[in-house]
């Protein structure tokens, strides 16, 4: 996958930060994966679940500087513990990216893949 154009579109279901939250914090297999890149993580910051008891799930779906479409995503959600039937909450800076990393999990086997705008 070179391409986001390569990607099978899966119809993802949006949800906005408040929607978001309530399901992290009701759904204990919830994970919110932050797909912006590493200076967007350090000049921006991340999303603070420390009153969910929970951490952001970092991976980069495209790779600073060239911004490539990260070849080792999924290894990199698989890796940090998420399950292919957990639900995932996937953000970015617009939610593009985040869409399209949705829809690649969604290919991919992820079945319970949300888009947050």
């Amino acid at each position: 996958m070179r391409n986001v154009n390569d990607i099978k579109k899966n119809n993802i279901q949006s949800v906005n930060s408040r929607q978001c939250f309530e399901r992290l914090s009701k759904v204990s297999d919830s994970h919110l994966v932050d797909v912006r890149t590493k200076p967007e993580w350090l000049f921006v910051g991340l999303p603070d679940l420390q009153s969910l008891q929970k951490k952001t799930v970092c991976v980069s779906w495209h790779v600073y500087p060239d911004m490539e479409i990260n070849v080792n995503f999924e290894s990199g959600i698989l890796d940090s513990g998420i399950n292919k039937q957990d639900t995932v909450f996937l953000i970015c800076r617009s939610g593009q990216r985040s869409s399209d990393a949705a829809d690649y999990l969604a290919s991919r086997g992820f079945t319970n893949c949300y888009n947050v705008i």
